[in-house]
């Protein structure tokens, strides 16, 4: 399936854990070290920021989460310097209880934003790898914390 939303990409996967247990994962800026693709080898650069390289083009990406645990929502300003960081990508934990699924599970939704420099080929990328981070969310929280913490 192409790429065609212009504005942005969402990607979502059920994932057999409690909305708590998803959330505190997807708020550790640690924890993107394994499955954010456009961040590996992360680092903690102190007070809240942290940085990591591209698995497409080598770059650095600094990102600055802002988690929101009575939303269950995370809230990343991300960007190519300290300096010059925005907004564009959140991610959203839906306890399974409020869907009617079984209450120990969460649907995790990643969403981003398009930025006006993404070119159209990296935005077709951000497409697929969000697919593809979600399985990896999925894989570390089920095998990492298959009894909740």
């Amino acid at each position: 399936m192409p790429a065609n939303d212009p504005n942005s990409h969402s990607a979502s996967i059920e994932v057999a854990v409690d909305p708590q247990t998803a959330f505190e994962y997807m708020a550790s800026g640690m924890n993107q070290r394994r499955w954010a693709l456009g961040s590996w080898e992360r680092v903690d650069e102190g007070d809240g920021l942290f940085s990591g390289t591209s698995l497409w083009d080598a770059s650095t990406l600094y990102v600055r989460l802002e988690p929101h645990p009575d939303l269950l929502l995370v809230d990343y300003q991300v960007g190519p310097d300290p300096d010059n960081m925005r907004r564009l990508t959140q991610a959203r934990i839906v306890p399974g209880a409020e869907l009617g699924r079984d209450p120990g599970s969460c649907v995790i939704t990643l969403t981003t934003w398009r930025g006006a420099r993404a070119t159209d080929a990296a935005w077709e990328r951000t497409y697929h790898a969000y697919r593809t981070e979600m399985h990896l969310i999925k894989g570390r929280l089920e095998n990492e914390f298959p009894e909740g913490v």
